[in-house]
């Protein structure tokens, strides 16, 4: 439960909401409770035929109840899911701010539909934690009290028998139900994992997929991942299925047994505290009724809390361990220059399943223009995401600074720093769902319209963005779907040119382009003079294509088998280093194989 509790302190829960959403519980069902004991009371009262005057507050009050029921009831889902709804959105934007402020190859060494499953579903449950088991607990515990004590002063036998079968109902069966859960929710948890990278897999990379042929197979291991997701909520249904038959089985046990000790009570005319009357013998037999109402729920409550737990796990590790509240980590040591160096030493990339980089070791100064080359697959990227900070360095360290203010390495220095200091544009970034000059806002949240139409202008497509309907306020309707190749690219490398990063590393900025504008983008990226990027902006561009004469490059190659440690198990570098669709298919086969 400790993940779990993480979690939830995460998800930042406003104890005085959830109070207000327990107490509208409690009002709930306490008045189904009242209404059973007022209506058995009125029923056997009417019988004797009294005075009408004597019904009439009981009449009127039985009216009460019932409208009150649905009143509370209502507000109870109002309070309860206002609860939830804020913890859910509290928790993403706290993993969010996790994943992008904090040294974390989560991110990275997942596969895509896994971490949508952990930033979606799993947060998901940790809301239904909230509305299916916390809450109803909470009103079952008073409700059970409650009933006990009600049925206690007409007959304590039968407030025993009751005791005995809350206590099946509410927590007997719970408990077993849970047990019995954690197994198959496990299984449910990784066919969810496996149907939607596979179901990702089949759409982002559909074209690739065709053109090798494979296009078909995984489409089958999409369908057969969803039959497994049907598998294992079956079996979970079983247990569900038995938990749920614990219910009226106690509910039947309680009522028959109030019956027999009320029966003996009244044909003795001895046993019911206060007196032996028709009207205590039907409250002692229907109170039992209602009570149930509450316990009810508590085996679905045991299912939400086993699922929680199992999303807690996943969600822990996405973002560290020692995560246990919403703030950014503790900040190291403050960059002294505006314009740093970028030094490698000594510095080996790689992943856990994937042989690692030669050692590289070089200076690059500010302002200088550098093209990193190498075959595809050797590592060209692991070296850029090791350089920006997002990925560990198998050995070596990445520094920042100068000669005059001195150098730290990234693991000195203070997080915000670093990324404020260096930006790594990826060959894959997403296009959004949004207008496109809001994708450009992506990266410079205070960019304006002229600004990024220039940007625009300098890669290509100032053009045809004014032609749109909306000029840049046009939404690209499904994102990327909307581009061609060469547009997402130009679109992609205008987030070069608007970002206000000292040091930039682009990953394939000219793919998809034709020669001669590749060419000319290509040198325009790495001649400080072009007026393209700032001339102070130190760039590292990633390429296959023919580099400019006189432009300094770094060649890539690869180094010995990366020795996967704790920290870094599970790392897949299909994420990063994606070739054809060949490749990729088989990269993929492998790391679920390896699973």
């Amino acid at each position: 439960m400790t993940d779990l509790r993480r979690v939830l302190a995460l998800a930042d829960l406003d104890g005085r909401r959830i109070a207000w959403a327990v107490l509208a519980g409690v009002a709930t069902l306490g008045s189904a409770l009242a209404l059973s004991a007022l209506s058995a009371w009125l029923i056997l009262r009417a019988w004797q035929m009294p005075p009408v005057l004597h019904l009439s507050v009981a009449v009127v009050a039985v009216r009460a109840l019932g409208i009150s029921r649905g009143i509370c009831r209502y507000l109870e889902r109002l309070a309860t899911h206002d609860v939830a709804l804020r913890g859910t959105v509290a928790l993403r934007a706290a993993l969010y701010r996790a994943l992008a402020q904090r040294e974390s190859t989560a991110a990275w060494r997942l596969r895509r539909g896994d971490l949508v499953v952990r930033t979606g579903d799993d947060v998901d449950a940790i809301g239904d934690v909230v509305v299916r088991a916390l809450v109803p607990a909470a009103v079952a515990a008073v409700l059970a009290v409650a009933s006990v004590g009600l049925l206690a002063a007409f007959s304590p036998a039968a407030a025993a028998i009751l005791a005995g079968c809350l206590l099946l109902a509410g927590v007997v069966a719970p408990i077993l139900t849970a047990r019995a859960q954690t197994d198959d929710d496990a299984d449910h948890a990784r066919a969810r994992a496996d149907a939607a990278a596979s179901t990702v897999l089949a759409i982002e990379s559909a074209a690739e997929l065709r053109v090798a042929g494979r296009l078909a197979d995984v489409r089958a291991r999409a369908a057969a991942a969803r039959c497994d997701v049907a598998a294992a909520e079956d079996r979970a249904a079983r247990w569900s299925a038995l938990a749920a038959a614990a219910g009226p089985l106690a509910t039947g046990v309680a009522v028959v047994g109030a019956l027999l000790v009320g029966t003996v009570a009244y044909g003795s005319g001895t046993a019911f505290a206060g007196g032996t009357s028709p009207m205590s013998l039907a409250i002692v037999v229907l109170v039992p009724l209602a009570a149930f109402e509450a316990t009810s729920v508590l085996p679905a409550a045991a299912v939400a809390v086993t699922r929680g737990r199992l999303a807690a796990r996943r969600i822990v590790d996405l973002i560290g361990s020692g995560t246990t509240t919403p703030e950014p980590p503790v900040p190291g040591a403050r960059l002294a220059t505006a314009r740093p160096e970028l030094v490698l030493d000594g510095v080996v990339a790689g992943y856990a399943t994937d042989r690692g980089t030669a050692p590289m070791t070089t200076t690059i100064a500010a302002g200088e223009r550098v093209a990193l080359v190498g075959p595809s697959g050797v590592g060209k990227t692991s070296v850029a995401l090791t350089a920006a900070g997002l990925l560990p360095a198998v050995a070596g360290t990445v520094s920042l600074g100068d000669a005059t203010t001195g150098r730290r390495t990234l693991s000195d220095l203070d997080p915000a720093d670093v990324r404020a200091a260096v930006t790594f544009f990826a060959e894959d970034a997403r296009v959004f769902e949004t207008s496109v000059f809001e994708n450009l806002r992506v990266v410079r949240g205070d960019l304006g319209v002229d600004e990024a139409l220039a940007a625009l202008d300098a890669t290509g497509l100032g053009a045809w963005v004014r032609a749109l309907p909306d000029g840049p306020d046009t939404v690209l309707v499904g994102g990327d779907r909307s581009l061609s190749g060469g547009q997402r690219r130009r679109l992609l490398l205008a987030r070069v040119v608007v970002s206000r990063a000292p040091v930039v590393i682009v990953d394939e900025p000219t793919e998809h382009l034709d020669d001669a504008s590749s060419a000319r983008l290509l040198a325009a990226l790495l001649d400080p003079g072009s007026g393209l990027l700032d001339p102070a902006t130190t760039a590292v561009v990633i390429t296959h294509r023919p580099v400019p004469a006189g432009v300094r490059t770094l060649s890539c190659s690869p180094g010995e088998k990366v020795v996967a440690d704790s920290a870094r198990a599970g790392v897949a570098s299909s994420v990063h280093e994606r070739g054809g669709g060949s490749k990729l298919y088989d990269l993929w086969t492998r790391e679920v194989a390896a699973r």
